[in-house]
């Protein structure tokens, strides 16, 4: 017909220069979006770097000032051919009045929404885009003096995390005002994709595809598509979907209604075809099959839409375990029980304009290769850009995704659940078509917080905050969720009991509760080595150790009068109430403290100690974890996930991460690759009993020979050794694997103490099957005997180092200062001569200059 002449109609990018301006008009530059105004003063030179030591409240100015940005752009087509032009934005931060030709469009008030504003009757041949934000300060302040009826707390944060107040009366990414982890910068800017849309007839705004695997043993594909539909009566036409891989081709006819227009297709793939699923990191492969879906109407252009389809299911299991009260809580994944490993992820940057493709890659690929399966997309920060999951989907990385909302009460006023309601649809618009999202989380600890009470609210007033928790989080936000995304379990919050939550009216007496739903749990004062003190949970979302970054990590934000644990700079940094003195504690319980009277040594000795302390701490606690997913003991076990606080960091300072900024591993990150292998030996001692576990993650069992080695710390020659053949080690399970009493093994071992030996051991099997090596410390490394001073030197073949020591050698570690890139192994335990350690660079690096980076510690070198 005549009408299929008219094409898809422009998209005119906005991407690229724009002017910003202050305030009083006292600043004028060049900005680029997406970006902020931070960044585009910093890449002026206005500013320095705003990570450079006390520069995040030197510049607090730059948030309380309230800028705009403006543009002109010529109009690169016929304004009279199209029945509607809008201006888009996928993301502005984030109180702003949007203007054109001086005409106001409206306003923006949400950073996570996106925003379209109808302009067919104010566009010109020429125009002027105005974008002018209001401090996100000053309204959150604004909003919660308007909020008279009741207080929401909290008010303020704690004066250790130097932010700012009111976090909660503004749809902001929630940390940006200042975290236990990262610094305040409350941004404002144009964060993601502006552009002008023209079109007739109708336009494509969502589409989605969500596979289902049905009781015929059959999958079918949903494919949903969501329009606005400019023509005043209805369209019809016909749509073809076609996946050349699995033989399957459909075609329907339609029609759209005027408003807002969708189509939900089902389609059944083809018999004959088999299909790959999608599958986790470790349990299989990421298999993604090509669709196109072209959409024929009668009226209007031709659209062509391409995109990947996954196959997978998932369930939340929460059901009786015998012998155990309560129940269970983990997820099955296209019909099995999956073990889920990994951490929890948190905005990779204060300004989300430097957080590019390919530092969501390193970072990304970093978790994937320590064996992780999972992150938890935390709620303090942002629903992530579609790279983000996209690359998930790619490497087998599972999702639990919150909703963004952390750490205290949200208003429920008309406006506000207005805001969030159009939030929560377009994030689950967006999002529910990526395999790797597996549950959707209504808040970090907001049950919590009024279970445990941690705003002292008066008993009275309890039920005021009751009902607004259940209005926001089930009666609207879970509400849409269960509407627009029929595939994924939803939970309300994170540490929650499940069903058990939900019986109790949505807010449990105890969300801590090991025999429900997931918790978190956090213990700085208890020595991390006694694995007593740690939940035998169903599922352990959050729990961590705080460590510091690299020397190299942090001398780009600091200057010499910094260098030390206890300088202003150091105690600026840390945004934990008495962080840095519950690290020396920690290290305190089993480690000497550095006593060298060079300053800069001592800095940096002490530093080693709190990531090898971390990397100690979580190995235990996640171990710990792991061996308990087959076991109930005394009513509590079968945990079948651990997902440690935290992945990555925001700056350069002391937190829970196990990723520097800048995506350098922590000696946590190294121990990770460990401690989450699909095949793993786990030690613990109980009443003077050494206990092995086989922990396997494994989908078949395996007949396997474990290998028991006791080491003097004098020599590098075995005390002695031992062999345990035909141990089975069940396929996804936790098995124990051997047993003796240290009193045995160290008369087995002649000339052995607690103090003087240490244990190590490994599974090993057919075909190249073999388990990292682990091991157990008998005693505290402060009390070991025999330990000297290890002389490790080596020798390299451009990216390849030969190790040798003279002594065996705790916590051997390898650093090459700022040159990108990670080893194969690292903070290792040297019990033999010789050891190989390949260098991975992340950027082509010299064969010299690694060499003259290169420093090697290891434990009797900070003593």
């Amino acid at each position: 017909s005549a009408h299929a002449l008219i094409y898809r109609g422009p998209a005119v990018s906005l991407w690229g220069s724009w002017r910003l301006g202050n305030g009083n008009g006292s600043l004028r530059l060049p900005a680029e979006v997406p970006g902020c105004a931070h960044t585009a003063l910093s890449r002026r030179g206005l500013v320095q770097d705003p990570y450079y030591r006390f520069n995040d409240v030197m510049y607090r100015w730059i948030s309380l000032d309230n800028w705009t940005y403006s543009r002109t752009f010529k109009t690169p087509f016929d304004i009279r051919k199209w029945q509607r032009i809008n201006l888009v934005f996928e993301g502005v931060d984030t109180v702003a009045h949007i203007l054109i030709n001086n005409v106001t469009l409206g306003t923006t008030d949400n950073m996570f929404n996106r925003y379209s504003f109808d302009i067919t009757s104010v566009i010109k041949e020429v125009n002027f885009v105005e974008v002018r934000f209001l401090s996100a300060i000053s309204y959150a302040a604004e909003q919660s003096r308007c909020h008279t009826a009741y207080s929401i707390p909290p008010a303020c944060p704690p004066p250790v995390q130097k932010g700012e107040c009111h976090a909660n009366f503004i749809r902001k990414e929630q940390c940006s005002f200042g975290w236990d982890w990262g610094p305040s910068f409350p941004t404002q800017g144009i964060w993601k994709d502006v552009r002008i849309e023209a079109y007739n007839y109708y336009h494509l705004i969502y589409f989605s595809l969500t596979p289902f695997f049905g009781n015929t043993q059959q999958w079918s594909l949903e494919i949903e598509s969501i329009f606005d539909v400019v023509s005043s009566k209805p369209i019809a036409g016909l749509v073809t979907v076609n996946i050349p891989k699995l033989q399957t081709q459909q075609t329907y006819n339609v029609k759209l209604q005027p408003g807002e227009g969708s189509i939900v297709l089902l389609v059944n793939i083809n018999k004959s075809s088999t299909v790959e699923a999608w599958w986790p990191n470790g349990h299989g492969k990421q298999t993604g099959y090509n669709v196109t879906t072209t959409f024929t109407m009668e009226a209007g252009y031709q659209i062509e839409k391409f995109s990947k389809a996954y196959f997978r299911t998932v369930e939340l299991v929460q059901e009786p375990i015998p012998g155990s009260p309560g129940l269970s809580f983990y997820f099955r994944i296209n019909g099995r029980p999956i073990f889920i490993k990994g951490s929890n992820w948190i905005p990779a940057d204060s300004f989300q304009d430097r957080v590019t493709y390919d530092k969501l890659w390193l970072l990304l690929k970093s978790a994937a290769d320590a064996n992780m399966n999972a992150l938890r997309v935390w709620g303090g920060g942002v629903y992530e850009q579609d790279d983000f999951y996209d690359i998930c989907d790619e490497l087998g990385i599972m999702i639990w995704q919150d909703f963004m909302f952390a750490c205290a009460l949200y208003p429920t006023d008309q406006n506000y659940l207005e805001s969030v309601r159009a939030e929560v649809s377009h994030q689950v618009r967006r999002l529910k078509s990526h395999p790797s999202i597996i549950l959707w989380s209504g808040n970090n600890e907001n049950e919590a917080a009024i279970a445990s009470d941690w705003f002292s609210i008066p008993h009275a007033d309890r039920e005021v905050y009751i009902k607004d928790y259940v209005l926001l989080y089930v009666k609207n936000i879970r509400e849409i969720v269960l509407a627009e995304d029929k595939s994924r379990p939803f939970v309300a919050s994170s540490p929650t009991n499940g069903v058990e939550s939900v019986k109790e009216g949505w807010l449990s007496q105890n969300p801590y509760d090991t025999h429900y739903g997931d918790t978190h749990f956090y213990d700085y004062s208890s020595d991390c080595w006694n694995w007593t003190v740690y939940p035998k949970t169903r599922f352990a979302s959050e729990y961590g150790f705080q460590s510091w970054p690299s020397f190299s990590t942090l001398e780009k934000v600091s200057s010499t009068e910094d260098w030390s644990y206890t300088s202003n700079f150091s105690l600026h940094r840390q945004h934990h109430e008495n962080g840095n003195d519950q690290m020396l504690q920690q290290i305190g319980y089993h480690f000497k403290l550095p006593q060298t009277t060079d300053p800069i040594k001592k800095f940096k000795d002490t530093i080693y100690l709190t990531q090898v302390m971390q990397a100690q701490c979580t190995k235990t606690e996640t171990e710990f974890y792991r061996f308990s997913q087959s076991e109930i003991i005394n009513g509590e076990g079968h945990t079948m996930g651990a997902l440690y606080w935290q992945l990555n960091d925001i700056w350069q300072a002391p937190s829970w991460a196990s990723l520097e900024y800048g995506g350098k591993w922590k000696l946590l990150h190294y121990f990770a690759q460990h401690f989450f292998a699909p095949l793993l030996p786990v030690a613990y001692e109980d009443k003077g009993v050494l206990y092995i576990y086989g922990v396997s993650d494994l989908h078949t069992d395996h007949e396997l020979t474990l290998k028991v080695t006791v080491h003097s710390w004098s020599s590098l020659e075995p005390v002695c050794t031992l062999a345990k053949d035909g141990v089975t080690v069940r396929a996804q399970s936790a098995v124990p694997i051997y047993k003796e009493s240290i009193n045995d093994l160290l008369e087995r071992c002649r000339n052995c103490t607690r103090k003087s030996c240490v244990v190590t051991f490994y599974l090993v099997g057919e075909g190249g099957l073999r388990s990292p090596t682990n091991h157990h410390f008998l005693s505290s490394l402060k009390d070991a005997v025999g330990l000297e001073k290890a002389a490790v030197s080596q020798q390299d073949d451009v990216y390849v180092f030969d190790l040798q020591t003279t002594a065996v050698a705790p916590f051997v570690t390898l650093d090459v200062g700022s040159i990108k890139g990670r080893f194969s192994d690292n903070g290792f335990l040297m019990i033999e001569k010789k050891k190989v350690v390949v260098f991975y660079p992340w950027e082509p690096t010299g064969a010299e200059e690694l060499e003259k980076s290169l420093t090697l510690t290891s434990l009797m070198d900070v003593a």
